[in-house]
This record gives C-alpha cells, structure tokens and sequence, in this order.
C-alpha cells in the first residue's frame, strides 16, 4: 500500500506517519528527514538544501526526484510506503506515479491533513525544531509557498479519485481513526 500524507508544514503529517507506519507495518518515506540527514551529516546533498530551505524555498523538484528513486530501489519499499512530504508537485507527483509503474504499483491514498493558518504557526512556533524560518515571518512564507506551489498536487490527486481530506484538528487519536476510516474506505475500491 503505498500512502501519500500531505498538508501544509505543521499540520501533523510526522506524527500521523509514525502512527500508520506502525499500523499497517510500513516504512516512511519522508523527503524531509533525509535532507535533514543530510544537512547534519553536512553531505554535498546537505550544503545545497541548506541554502534552499534558509530561504524558505523548496527543494528542485528533479533534486528531490532523483532522491526519491534512489530511496524506492531499497527492498524495504517492497510492499509500498507512507509517503510524507512527497511529492510536493504536480511534476513530482507524476515522476512517482511513474517510479511505482515501473514496480507495477500505484498511489492508493492521498490523504491531506486540513489545519487553519493560525494553528500551523501556533503549532510550528511551539515545536521548536530550531529551523532559521521558525519565526512567524519564515512560517508566513513557507505556508505561501506551499499554497503556491503545492496545493496544485491535491487537485491532481483529486482528478485521479485518490485524494481523501480529513480534519487534521483534534487529538491525535482522532485524526488518526479517520485517517484509519479514510485508508479502509479507499481499500475498498
């Protein structure tokens, strides 16, 4: 099963990945913890999305590609994956319908997390993770970009009757029961 969390930085995917991850017995794929790897392993990889990410920007979209058919030639990917901040685009997301073909397997659910702007930065401000864009301002920025240039997926998903929105507000059980309720429905397809 091959799993795609999306929403707008803040709005839980992480901590609702691990929960799936453990429920379904799958791995994560998050695009985001291996260019933070990367940044503090200081790789070649790290000093290049350093620079990207200081000035709230995103990564290439073939950058962030070709790290993601890297990732998906491990056996550990064998039986799918929870994808968590991938793909960011529509070429992204066209690339990876792709790189599953060539697996013969395709995105079974999209799952977007719906969170308000002032709970992201309320939620972003508190979690402390140290980022130079963790201000108010930088979160501003980062939530444009993502409105911008990401938003766009959802509707590609959409047009492919994969994508699935949920309240991402609430505890985190409750989000995740419908996360669950959401994930046996598109099974069921």
């Amino acid at each position: 099963m091959n799993i795609i969390l999306f929403g707008p930085p803040g709005a839980g995917k992480g901590t609702q990945a691990e929960l799936i991850i453990n429920k379904y017995n799958l791995p994560h794929l998050s695009t985001g913890n291996i260019f933070r790897a990367a940044i503090k392993n200081q790789t070649p990889l790290g000093q290049k999305v350093t620079a990207i990410l200081d000035a709230g920007d995103l990564v290439p979209d073939q950058l962030t590609i070709d790290l993601v058919a890297e990732e998906l030639k491990l056996d550990k990917y064998s039986n799918g994956a929870v994808f968590d901040g991938f793909p960011r685009t529509v070429s992204q997301a066209e690339a990876l319908d792709k790189l599953l073909a060539v697996k013969g397997e395709k995105v079974d659910a999209f799952i977007s997390l719906d969170v308000e702007e002032e709970e992201l930065v309320k939620r972003i401000l508190s979690r402390g993770q140290g980022r130079s864009d963790d201000t108010e301002e930088g979160i501003k920025n980062r939530l444009k970009v993502y409105h911008d240039e990401t938003a766009p997926v959802q509707a590609y998903y959409e047009s492919h009757d994969q994508a699935f929105e949920i309240s991402g507000i609430g505890t985190i059980e409750e989000i995740h029961n419908r996360i669950v309720d959401v994930l046996s429905r598109s099974s069921s397809k």
